[in-house]
């Protein structure tokens, strides 16, 4: 893996950073954490400019909601449920967005980018929801400033240990997923039910 984002930043540069992260919130199976980790630990050996990759990062990233934003805005919510799967946009996720877009509002855009297959749909719904471009991109830029500063941040802190400390990340982060998930979906069953007794009442 790292030899192929080394690779990839060799050939491309900050222009590869951009594409890259477009490409990842569009919803394409991208690493995005490890590409961030990993930039933020080449620019701490002087390999690239620190405030360039972050501008590249920041800037793919908002790019990419924002082309999500607007998908969702023109074709709506069937073109999602039926050609989503073709950006990775499953209906499980799908359905699983959309109860925490209902419950947590503007906040999952900002929070979202930390969830992976969440933050790729996020933007959907919220165009698709009619959120006007100004709260979108609030909510939406200020959470792709806080996701960039943190993993390009870690990179860059933990300098060659980067994919050590990003591999337990990835533990800790499984292991709390594997207890909220079962969590997750029981409060989810629940809402549906209260929903539906409240509608057959």
């Amino acid at each position: 893996m790292e030899q192929t984002l080394f690779d990839l930043l060799s050939q491309y540069g900050y222009l590869g950073i951009f594409l890259f992260l477009v490409m990842g919130i569009v919803g394409l199976p991208l690493p995005d954490e490890i590409m961030m980790t990993f930039i933020g630990y080449l620019a701490s050996v002087g390999k690239l400019n620190l405030a360039f990759t972050f501008v590249s990062a920041l800037g793919g990233s908002a790019s990419g909601i924002t082309v999500s934003y607007f998908l969702g805005r023109s074709l709506g919510y069937p073109f999602l449920k039926r050609y989503g799967n073709k950006f990775f946009v499953t209906r499980r996720r799908l359905r699983v967005t959309q109860v925490l877009f209902r419950k947590y509002g503007n906040w999952l855009l900002f929070f979202g980018y930390f969830i992976p297959g969440v933050r790729h749909v996020t933007a959907y719904l919220a165009g698709i929801s009619k959120i006007s471009l100004s709260r979108f991109a609030l909510y939406a830029y200020f959470g792709a400033i806080a996701w960039c500063t943190t993993f390009i941040g870690l990179g860059y802190l933990v300098g060659s240990h980067w994919d050590k400390v990003f591999q337990k990340l990835h533990q800790y982060t499984a292991l709390a997923l594997w207890v909220s998930v079962p969590l997750l979906l029981v409060w989810i069953s629940r809402m549906i039910y209260q929903q539906h007794n409240s509608v057959r009442k």
